[in-house]
């Protein structure tokens, strides 16, 4: 009752605003925020019927029906699994009242209007997640490099696989592949990006 009454407080409208830091523990996506696991908000977005979370680590997105109804689905995209791309800021014209930021997380399209007297701080959020967006697709690309040069010296090794001691030599191999695609995996997916957040956006 108390964030529903803050929020009508906060002057929303069907465009979506920008909320202050100080007023994120007023929305209701601040609740499923993962702060017991260094979780933190870097950006949100409200409207009267929906709430956009960026945090370091996953978008949450309280999706309302219709600013009338009290129904809210919760939808959480971790960066790490539901990659961001198709980045885009559309600015608004003469006669325009909004502003939008279109992105792909997953598979999931977003459109996103804004108030246009807050574009400025949607451009901090535009090259966040653009350079979110490159750093993923990098990662991507390298790690289907460490893959390849795996699969390039498993097939070297085998071909000179003793046979008397093949069942020995094949398990030293699987624990090689093993640790080095475990080791890929961590260094190439990327599951918090604190530090984009905190060089683009300026709360």
């Amino acid at each position: 009752m108390f964030k529903k009454v803050a929020a009508d407080a906060l002057g929303l409208s069907d465009l979506g605003t920008i909320i202050k830091p100080q007023d994120y523990d007023k929305v209701d996506s601040d609740d499923y925020v993962m702060h017991e696991e260094q979780e933190k908000v870097y950006f949100l977005i409200k409207s009267k019927a929906d709430e956009y979370c960026f945090t370091n680590k996953a978008l949450i997105h309280v999706d309302g029906t219709s600013a009338m109804s009290k129904k809210r689905t919760l939808k959480r995209y971790d960066y790490f699994n539901n990659p961001i791309n198709a980045v885009v800021l559309e600015t608004a014209g003469n006669m325009d009242r909004d502003v939008e930021i279109k992105f792909k997380v997953g598979e999931e399209y977003y459109s996103i209007d804004v108030d246009k007297r807050q574009i400025e701080q949607l451009k901090d959020l535009y090259k966040a997640l653009l350079r979110i967006a490159i750093i993923q697709e990098e990662n991507a690309k390298l790690l289907k490099y460490a893959a390849g040069s795996l699969n390039t010296a498993a097939a070297s090794v085998t071909r000179t696989i003793n046979s008397a001691s093949g069942e020995e030599q094949f398990r030293a191999i699987n624990q090689y592949a093993f640790d080095w695609m475990k080791q890929a995996h961590e260094a190439y997916i990327r599951k918090d990006f604190s530090d984009v957040f905190e060089k683009f956006i300026n709360n």
